[in-house]
């Protein structure tokens, strides 16, 4: 399965060395989701990335990024929902229910279904389908490769998600909670943490 991480949604020293160190470890995607920030951080952070790096990065902002620094693509969600003019190359979405994802997967390279399980960064959103859900949707062709499932995955469920037929998962809390983005600076728990969650998406 692929392994997606989702960037916490504000800035922080450290996150240039850790988002390569997470692609030296593996890093399938990392999705910028910065949102309500000025486009000058975002390129700021993506010139400290080493420009290897760029074509496993996809935008949840700020567009002209993609093509500006040859990134992977762009996703799309409730505050940038249109497709831009004459775009081509990579996109995804995210979806919050079944039937959102029956009408949209087709149109898209890879599309977000949460939230799958209780979410670990936001307090109260939690899971609204059941694991019978689940299955059925993928028995009926709904979940597939092309269906990232998003929300609460950790260690103790990435093997269910993948019996159950996503093609792959996002990782946003069960990462970036092993940090202290304001007062750590080691951040070899979060490596470490990181390397398990590999272990059990591929």
């Amino acid at each position: 399965m692929k392994l997606i991480l989702i960037t916490p949604p504000n800035y922080f020293v450290e996150e240039d060395k850790i988002i390569t160190a997470l692609f030296e470890e593996g890093l399938d995607i990392l999705h910028l989701r910065k949102p309500d920030t000025t486009p000058i951080y975002a390129e700021r952070l993506l010139t400290l990335i080493p420009e290897q790096y760029h074509k496993r990065i996809v935008v949840h902002d700020h567009f002209y990024l993609k093509d500006e620094y040859r990134l992977k693509g762009i996703h799309l969600n409730n505050r940038n929902p249109d497709i831009p003019h004459n775009y081509k190359g990579h996109i995804s979405c995210s979806c919050h229910s079944l039937e959102e994802v029956k009408e949209r997967k087709r149109a898209f390279d890879y599309v977000f279904l949460s939230p799958v399980f209780d979410s670990i960064s936001k307090l109260n959103y939690n899971a609204i389908y059941t694991d019978k859900e689940l299955k059925q949707a993928h028995k009926a062709g709904i979940i597939d490769k092309k269906v990232i499932a998003l929300g609460g995955i950790d260690t103790d469920n990435i093997a269910k998600v993948k019996k159950i037929g996503f093609g792959g998962v996002a990782i946003l809390g069960a990462l970036w909670n092993k940090f202290d983005l304001c007062n750590t600076n080691d951040y070899k728990d979060l490596i470490e943490h990181f390397k398990k969650l590999k272990k059990l998406a591929d």
